[in-house]
Parts: C-alpha cells; sequence; structure tokens
C-alpha cells in the first residue's frame, strides 16, 4: 500500500409543451395557480419592489428554503447565476459536467429528505441532466431542476444552443415547465418544489427563457396556493386499514415487504412498531436497505436476484404479502408468473398507478406510509387472535442457518471484493453514508455492509446509472458534513464521472472513494461467464494488476487533488480503510485491486422463478413444501 504524497486541498398546471414549433411552446407555456393575476392571489401575499427574473430565481429558492445548488453556468442562465453572487444563504457547487450536478442533487435530497436543486444552461446543458432526471424518478427522489432556454422569440429557429427541454422531459418527470415572463417565476418554482415533495416524490423541471431572467416584474410571496396541504396529510380508509388487519391477523405466512417508498416517507420508526407487533419477518428492497436495521432479529435481508435465500424463498412460500412503498418490480419477482403463487397481497403506497400494476392488490391501500403505519398498528392492537407463526419462524429459521450469507476465497489468490467492502462497513460503522455505482460492487454493498438506519444507503436501483456514486457521495457530503461519506465504486462506473473528484477537491468536501478494481466491467463479465460461454466481449478495462493500468486509478486520483493509496494485498485493507478515514481535509481514493472471477451469489437468473434461486454456482438452493 502507498498513500501518494499530496498538498493541502484547495481551499400541477397546464399540460407541459411538447411541440418544438415556437407558436405552439408559447401557447401552452406553463402558468400555474400561483401565477395568476394579483388581484387572485392570498391577501397575505407580500408584493416587493420590482425585480428582475433572475434575481426572482434566487430569492424564491430562498424563500422556498433552498441552501445548495450544484450546477454549471452558460449564456442562456448566466442572468441567473449574476443574481446567484449576490444570495449571502445560497450556496453554488460548480461541477464539472451537469450529469454530476443531477446527480450530486440526488444524493444530497435521499440523505435528507429535502429537494435537492441543480442548474444547467440550454441544449447541452440541459440535455446533460436528463440521466439524472430519469435516474430521480425511478427512484422517488425530489430534484428540481432549473434550466435556462434561449430567449422566447428565438423559440423554435433552432436557435443556438436550444433544445426542446420540456418535450424532453415529459415522460420522465412530475411536471416540466416553461416560463416566458418574469412575472411568472416565483409561483412556478413555488410550485414546482412543492410538486417535487408531494405525493410520491420525484423530479420536476423549470426551464426560464433567458428574457424571463433579464425582465421585471414585483415580486410576490408567498406565490396563491404555496401554503395548501400535501397529499401525503390525506386520511387513510379505514375500511381498507380493517380489511388488511384481517388479513395480517389470519395469515400463517405473512412477509413486510418494504421498499423505498417506505423510506421517502419517512416510516422507519412505524415499520419497526409494527413488525415487533406482527412477529412477521421483513425483507427490504436494495433501495429500502437499512430501514429496518440488519441486526433487527425479523429482518431476513434483501429480496431480489441477489437477495438473500431466506428473504427470496420466504417471499415465494408466503400466503400473505404486506407491499409497502415497493412496486414487484422483476428484480424482486423474477417471473411474474411463478411468483409468490400462495400469497395475497396488501399493498400500501402513496401513488395509485403503483397499486395492482404488476400484482393484484386484494387490498388496496392509497396513502403514505407513515400515515398508514400507525393506522394498521392500531388496528391490529384491537384483535384477541393471530395466527401463531411458530412453523413459519421454523422455516425461515433453517433456511437462514442452512444458506447464509458468505463469500469463498478467490481462484487467482486476489484480493476478495465483498471482503474489501464488508471491512469498509466494520471499521466506519453504520453512522456513515454509502454511495455506489451500478454492478457488482453494488450488490455486494448492499449484502456486506450492515444498514441500521435508513437513508445510510444510497444507490441507482431503478435505473441503474452507471456514474452515479460520486457525484451522490458529493451532494450526500454537502448535505451530512458531519458523516463519513464513501463512495463504493467500480473501475468502469468510477470512469463516468470521476471528473467531480475536482469538484470535491477545490470545494472542501472531503469524501471518500473505494473504487473495487477487478478491471472490468464486472457484471457484464459475471453474465458472459455464465450465460455466454465465458466470451468476455467488449467486458475488459485495462485498469487492473498485470494490465496497462490505462487509467492508473492512483495518479488520476493525484491529479485531481486527492489523496491516492493502492492495495494489491489482502493484509493491507484494514490500514489502507484506516489511513482514508483519517484524512478530513480533502478526498481520498484507494485503488483496491480485487480478484476479476469473483462473481454476486445468491443469484436469481433473469427470467426464472425465485424458486430457482442459486445459492453459488453449482448450488442450487433446495425449495420444498417446508411449512
Amino acid at each position: 500500500m502507498s498513500l501518494s504524497s499530496v498538498p493541502a486541498a484547495h481551499g400541477p398546471s397546464a399540460p407541459a409543451p411538447t411541440s418544438h414549433a415556437a407558436a405552439d411552446r408559447r401557447a401552452v407555456a406553463a402558468r400555474p395557480a400561483a401565477a395568476r393575476p394579483a388581484a387572485a392571489r392570498s391577501a397575505a401575499a407580500r408584493t416587493e419592489p420590482e425585480s428582475t427574473g433572475a434575481e426572482a430565481i434566487v430569492r424564491s429558492l430562498d424563500m422556498l428554503g433552498v441552501t445548495d445548488v450544484f450546477g454549471i453556468p452558460g449564456g442562456a442562465i448566466l442572468p441567473t447565476y449574476d443574481a446567484l453572487m449576490d444570495s449571502p444563504r445560497i450556496r453554488h457547487v460548480l461541477v464539472r459536467h451537469e450529469q454530476g450536478a443531477g446527480h450530486a442533487a440526488e444524493g444530497y435530497a435521499a440523505a435528507t429528505g429535502r429537494v435537492g436543486v441543480a442548474m444547467a444552461t440550454s441544449g447541452p446543458g440541459a440535455t446533460n441532466l436528463v440521466t439524472a432526471i430519469m435516474d430521480a424518478r425511478f427512484d422517488s427522489v425530489p430534484l428540481l431542476a432549473i434550466t435556462g432556454q434561449v430567449s422566447s422569440e428565438a423559440l423554435g429557429t433552432d436557435a443556438f444552443q436550444e433544445a426542446d427541454i420540456v418535450g424532453i422531459t415529459v415522460p420522465i418527470t412530475k411536471h416540466s415547465y416553461l416560463v416566458t415572463e418574469a412575472s411568472e417565476i416565483p409561483g412556478v418554482l413555488a410550485e414546482a418544489h412543492r410538486l417535487a415533495l408531494d405525493g410520491r416524490p420525484g423530479p420536476v423541471l423549470v426551464d426560464i427563457t433567458k428574457d424571463a431572467q433579464q425582465g421585471t416584474a414585483p415580486f410576490v410571496w408567498p406565490p396563491e396556493g404555496h401554503d395548501a396541504p400535501a397529499a401525503s396529510t390525506a386520511k387513510v380508509s379505514r375500511s381498507q386499514i380493517r380489511r388488511a388487519a384481517d388479513e395480517i391477523a389470519r395469515a400463517d405466512r405473512p412477509v413486510l415487504y418494504v421498499g423505498g417508498g417506505a423510506v421517502r416517507a419517512g416510516a422507519a420508526a412505524e415499520l419497526r412498531e409494527l413488525a415487533d407487533l406482527v412477529g412477521a419477518p421483513v425483507v427490504t428492497t436494495l433501495m429500502a436497505r437499512g430501514i429496518l436495521p440488519d441486526s433487527h432479529p425479523l429482518n431476513l435481508g434483501m429480496p431480489g436476484m441477489h437477495g438473500t435465500v431466506p428473504a427470496v424463498l420466504a417471499m415465494q412460500r408466503s400466503d400473505l404479502l404486506v407491499a409497502i412503498g415497493a412496486r414487484f418490480d422483476e428484480r424482486v419477482t423474477g417471473d411474474r408468473a411463478q411468483f409468490a403463487p400462495d400469497a395475497r397481497v396488501v399493498h400500501i403506497d402513496i401513488d395509485a398507478a403503483e397499486i395492482s400494476k404488476l400484482r393484484h392488490a386484494h387490498v388496496p391501500i392509497v396513502a403514505d406510509a407513515r400515515t398508514a403505519l400507525p393506522e394498521l398498528t392500531r388496528a391490529l392492537r384491537s384483535r384477541d387472535a393471530r395466527a401463531d407463526l411458530g412453523a413459519w419462524w421454523s422455516f425461515l429459521d433453517g433456511l437462514r442457518q442452512e444458506y447464509p450469507l458468505g463469500f469463498s476465497p478467490t481462484s487467482d489468490g486476489r484480493i476478495a471484493p465483498q471482503h474489501v467492502i464488508q471491512r469498509i462497513g466494520r471499521l466506519t460503522g453504520p453512522e456513515a453514508i454509502y454511495t455506489a455505482g451500478v454492478g457488482q460492487h453494488q450488490m455486494w454493498a448492499a449484502q456486506f455492509i450492515g444498514f441500521e438506519r435508513p437513508q445510510a444507503w444510497l444507490n441507482s436501483g431503478g435505473a441503474g446509472t452507471m456514474g452515479y456514486s460520486i457525484p451522490a457521495a458529493m451532494g450526500a457530503k454537502v448535505a451530512v458534513p458531519d458523516r463519513v461519506v464513501w463512495a463504493i465504486d467500480g473501475d468502469g462506473s468510477f470512469q463516468m464521472t470521476n471528473q467531480e473528484l475536482a469538484t470535491c477537491a477545490m470545494n472542501d468536501i472531503p469524501i471518500k472513494v473505494a473504487v473495487i478494481n477487478n478491471s472490468s466491467l464486472g457484471m457484464i463479465r459475471q453474465w458472459q461467464n455464465l450465460f455466454y460461454g465465458r466470451r468476455y466481449s467488449n467486458s475488459d478495462l485495462g485498469t487492473g494488476q498485470d494490465t496497462v493500468r490505462i487509467p492508473d486509478v492512483v495518479r488520476l486520483a493525484e491529479a485531481y487533488g486527492c489523496a491516492a493509496l493502492r492495495v494489491e494485498d489482502e493484509s493491507e485493507v484494514d490500514e489502507a480503510i484506516g489511513t482514508a478515514l483519517a484524512i478530513n481535509d480533502r478526498p481520498v481514493v484507494i485503488d483496491f485491486v480485487v480478484s476479476a472471477d469473483a462473481m454476486v451469489w445468491p443469484m436469481v437468473p433473469q427470467g426464472v422463478g425465485n424458486d430457482r434461486i442459486r445459492y453459488a454456482r453449482d448450488h442450487e438452493a433446495a425449495f420444498g413444501d417446508g411449512v
């Protein structure tokens, strides 16, 4: 192991437009309730002297409680950047790529539950945000993307750096707005910020023309409707709660199936109270790791393609699934026709569109989990008798004993990547925040780090976005600077957004980065090994031991102003992690050179039922009658 010598760090409205024609776009430009004439506004609204649209953007963000923005300036957003210089309360983090701004805003939001804000210019600046916007939509992350746009008279003329970003993002946002008047800005931003959080969280885009930023109008705050009650406060159907309680009380093999929606709802305490009362096993999806502590005796771990055998087979054998903020995606269910054939379903979700979309819900409950779970707990307490779960737990405890989560020594004598990740978790502890890219390292991190609290595990679940880890860690560290933040990345994901290490170094954001370097696109290589006759087509990267080492991870990290280490022997792992934890004045990057032959197990091959889960390469877990 070597430590580089590094100098000190540097200090809902009108439908969104989809047509590219200028006349059409002007006709349907967003005009929310908050942008109505002054006479229609709340009497409590305060009108102040005229300000420019750019000043109104900054002022509105300040009034909404935004303290941090990630972005890059460009011509169409430059008036706003000029106004931003005068804000004493909003910190702007200058990223190196707009995708990094989007993922940083995601990490910020996921770590706190607050809206993350990303800003970019028109054309390619805006389109570079699209991946992060899609990612936030999949994973229900409250993201506000503000983009500059060419002046309104140039719309539809193919002007320099013009792109119909509203039309592009309509399918992947909760709403996309086009603002062409300075007077609309406070109302639109207030509504967009609220919409990002309300109901099922998600991304909202506000595209603001340059002349709207340069124009002037009286600044009115608060806009009309700004203090309306949130959807999450809506009442829960008592009859449906009673039906759900009846289902749970008579179930012999219940499972609480908890997804990321429960995390977004902030329902950890409510979930734990329900679980302790019912005594049923709990499985937490990739997006919900930590909402029930891994150390809790009811927690069977993660279900799905790379879930634990007890979690996967518990769902498969259950007679009742209580889905809480989960969406029955194919990575959890496997072949849906064969998934949990005997299970009835209670489905609690704030998004009505998710209920019975992929699996029929016998008891649908459209509600915020934090509101619904206490109601369900109270209903269950009033019941004198519930089914005895002794036989069910006997079966599950047998699975736990027979199929513990673990890993085998590597075939080439190099470091086992699972060991590295496990040691990072144990030496750092559960109070840290861990982000991951996408691939094998993501699954190993989900498996081998012990998560004891929600919002400690941030990753790209639905979209599977390589490059998420480093900028998301950066955003999380800005949001929660007192927590240690680790970005656990693969050498493939690392190369997609590592330029944000410069952002971290220049802005005193001391994240820790563990590059799990197997010199390949590891999950692609695993599938090629298992399903394509070991034909490794375009999956070798040349970054590891006995390769050309392009790039050299240590030298690259040094160039970005980071402390850098390389670990090639298992005996050096703990020392390197300890060194990284002791450095807090700049980012640290550790190049862990690991075996390329390590695989993620257990695994349910794509397209088969979950009863076909493979514990290891030649070991298919037995699925018998059991109970």
